[in-house]
């Protein structure tokens, strides 16, 4: 079945994720969107005075550099992300691989340039999956190194408590996030009032630390810094990790409740718990071990810990709920192949639970966990993919907003120049620390891009195959032979990726059994460009004439493919296709790869393997098993 992205009119179904009041939603937005960025404070501070970025320890740096911090929020995440890019929003839903269907369709009518823009948008998918290791190993172990402080004979279990708490994480997921889903909004408001309270305390202990709200004094911090300007925004660029996760997010709770939830509460405590870091470093330098958990006194470390690792729990929920949605979204764009996904809610179309994405999760957070062994050696590996996947954002907004929107090209271009120029700084930063663990998200990353582009050529050149070595419907239709063929009194429904051929399936059962069914349904499910598709578009009917039809299937990208329920809206185009007395032939292809044609010999050899591996059409699809028959057939590409 095809999953070619193709523009449609589309508007969310009755079956999407019900939208409820705006506190409400407001509420659940900081406890889902904002786990990411709201654990940075427990590692950004130390890590910019860390020995590898050269910077001093002194009163004037710690105002420089908790500058930068404050309005690096400022204007990559509040205006870049929470007034700019959320108003990209492709029909509801935000994201990278939406933001790429979006601009794909801006420049449809150019192909070279809409295939370069899935290419880049494909690339920074790739590196969200980067970054869905990362988070959650860097977070936890953040969170846990404030055992040292309790005791440092707590020290060499720092590790062991990492893991076992990811562990624990991953296993639970197959039963849902709906309940402990109610207990993340409140959780992580009390982790935010912890932020702001501590750090409020401490800035009225060293108000000369107030002065870091001028921005002089963060141009000054980065001009000083020559050379080693770079090493310093690679350790302060950890204050904004997990802004992709707002626009992400989008779809789920709307822009409104995002924003709210972002100027009232998120923004005004992080910037207050930067700020107090500083001041507590000016008074007492020496708490730069470990300068958050040094915030409080030492009877509130334990209940700081608690809520810091519960942080860090939601934080990683966050990111590995999004790795399913993506993975989701690039099956039903074309770029994975089938893999199975369960529902975990029966209300919440959006929680679902994909087992193969979860335990490959899993084993990339422990191996992170156990091969870096601290959040500061994380640190080098964190920010370079999510610093990527930014300049990637701010690349396909330029035609979204240039070519979809139509706004005047020195505005586009301006804006886009802007952005470009801060992400290049962040990028650059993050690039010097490649050899100290940069390189693992971007070989993930490249591995990953390297599966799907493979896969997405692989299935053109499929397709290529079904048409060279099938035979044209119309010309088989036109055939006399047809109209004296026994028939079998049921309706027989062919779902395939080409419905301008005539069904594997439906030729080999002609050839084996000598009959035709009464009634022939060819299907083609297409997965559009936009995430959501209205019931009256959803079914494309056409009559071929000697008990054939020709039905197209639309489907949104965030939609789960039901076909029998679908088809059972031809009736309304004259074509009843009956629960009970209608089978369902599928073939099963099989890929010969050829030498020296189509791809590489390597990556022919891969889509080959990934097409055997696949999840079951049956599954996907949600056709009754019971009214299945499947038929194999050889395809060379």
């Amino acid at each position: 079945m095809s999953t070619t992205a193709v523009p449609t009119r589309a508007s969310r179904p009755d079956a999407q994720p019900r939208r409820h009041g705006l506190a409400a939603l407001t509420l659940a937005a900081i406890g889902v969107v904002y786990g990411d960025i709201g654990t940075s404070p427990l590692y950004t501070v130390k890590e910019i005075f860390s020995p590898s970025t050269g910077v001093a320890l002194d009163a004037h740096n710690l105002v420089g550099a908790v500058s930068v911090i404050f309005w690096a929020l400022m204007l990559v995440v509040t205006l870049k992300y929470v007034i700019l890019i959320l108003r990209a929003d492709n029909r509801g839903e935000g994201g990278g691989l939406a933001l790429t269907a979006l601009a794909a369709h801006a420049v449809r009518s150019r192909p070279t340039l809409r295939r370069v823009l899935l290419l880049t948008g494909v690339f920074g998918a790739a590196l969200f999956y980067g970054d869905s290791v990362i988070t959650p190993a860097i977070s936890v172990l953040g969170a846990m190194e404030g055992l040292e402080l309790l005791t440092p004979a707590l020290e060499p279990y720092v590790v062991p408590a990492s893991v076992a708490i990811l562990l624990s994480l991953f296993l639970v997921q197959r039963f849902g996030t709906a309940f402990v889903g109610r207990f993340f909004g409140p959780i992580i408001v009390l982790w935010f009032v912890a932020l702001g309270v501590s750090g409020a305390a401490h800035i009225a202990r060293e108000p000369a630390i107030l002065q870091a709200l001028n921005p002089v004094h963060a141009w000054t911090f980065l001009a000083e810094r020559g050379w080693h300007l770079f090493a310093a925004v690679g350790a302060i660029v950890l204050a904004v990790t997990g802004a992709e996760a707002l626009y992400a997010d989008m779809g789920h709770f709307g822009r409104r409740p995002i924003q709210i939830a972002w100027t009232g509460l998120v923004l005004p405590s992080l910037a207050l718990n930067y700020l107090g870091q500083g001041a507590l470093l000016i008074g007492n330098p020496s708490a730069i071990e470990n300068p958050f958990y040094r915030m409080f006194p030492d009877a509130w470390v334990l209940p700081a810990l608690v809520l810091a690792t519960l942080a860090a729990i939601i934080a990683s929920q966050a990111v590995i709920s999004g790795a399913y949605s993506m993975t989701r979204q690039a099956i039903q764009l074309g770029f994975l192949p089938r893999m199975a996904i369960r529902h975990t809610s029966a209300r919440e179309a959006g929680q679902i639970y994909m087992p193969a994405v979860n335990w490959l999760l899993l084993a990339g957070v422990v191996a992170a966990v156990v091969f870096f062994g601290s959040s500061s050696a994380l640190a080098g590996a964190y920010g370079i993919a999510v610093t990527l996947t930014m300049m990637i954002t701010t690349v396909l907004a330029y035609f979204v907003v240039r070519n979809g929107w139509r706004l005047p090209a020195p505005v586009a271009i301006g804006a886009t120049i802007f952005f470009l120029a801060i992400d290049a700084v962040l990028v650059a930063g993050c690039a010097v620390k490649f050899l100290d663990g940069g390189w693992f998200p971007l070989a993930l990353g490249a591995v990953l891009f390297g599966v799907m582009s493979t896969w997405s050529r692989g299935r053109a050149l499929l397709l290529e195959g079904i048409r060279r070595e099938g035979v044209d419907l119309r010309e088989f239709l036109a055939q006399p032979d047809l109209r004296t063929m026994s028939r079998a009194t049921r309706t027989a429904v062919y779902p395939v990726a080409d419905a301008t051929t005539v069904p594997q399936a439906l030729l080999h059962n002609i050839k084996h059994n000598e009959v035709l069914h009464e009634h022939n349904v060819i299907v083609t499910v297409v997965f559009r460009d936009v995430p959501w598709v209205a019931p009256d578009d959803r079914a494309e009917v056409e009559r071929l004439g000697e008990g054939f039809w020709r039905v197209v299937l639309n489907f949104g990208f965030m939609e789960t493919p039901d076909v029998p329920r679908a088809l059972a809206l031809a009736d309304s185009h004259g074509l009843h296709v009956p629960a009970f007395s209608t089978s369902y032939f599928l073939s099963r292809e099989t890929v010969v790869p050829l030498p020296r044609t189509g791809m590489a010999t390597w990556r022919d050899r891969l889509f080959a393997a990934m097409s055997r591996n696949a999840g079951g059409v049956v599954e996907y699809f949600r056709l009754p098993g019971n009214a299945v028959v499947e038929i194999g057939t050889r395809v060379q590409i």
